[in-house]
């Protein structure tokens, strides 16, 4: 008598995950605030990100120095990309330290 019952609930669970759809692809790591290739500006050689909205609002604690651009003009070594976009007064940067500061 229990084994009709039974027999449909183990068919209906084991239908359960038949046709799932497949997992989205993860997205593609890239520094908070810059801009996606495909968004940002051309780029020159120099490899400059354009800083993007929303702005981050917290930083790691990584030392992966950049060169920011503000805008007035002056640049500027801050220690990491995200560093430099949290900071409402960089338009954008390049990898390393400025001339500068060399």
């Amino acid at each position: 008598m229990l084994r009709f019952p039974a027999l449909c609930l183990i068919l209906l669970l084991t239908g359960c995950g038949v046709n799932q759809p497949p997992a989205p692809e993860p997205p593609q790591e890239q520094p908070f605030g810059a801009a996606p290739p495909e968004v940002a500006s051309p780029q020159s050689a120099s490899n400059e990100q354009v800083c993007t909205e929303p702005r981050p609002q917290v930083c790691t604690m990584e030392y992966n120095p950049v060169c920011a651009l503000r805008d007035g003009g002056q640049r500027e070594t801050l220690a990491s990309p995200c560093n430099a976009c949290a900071d409402a007064g960089v338009v954008s940067h390049t990898p390393g330290v400025c001339d500068s500061d060399a």
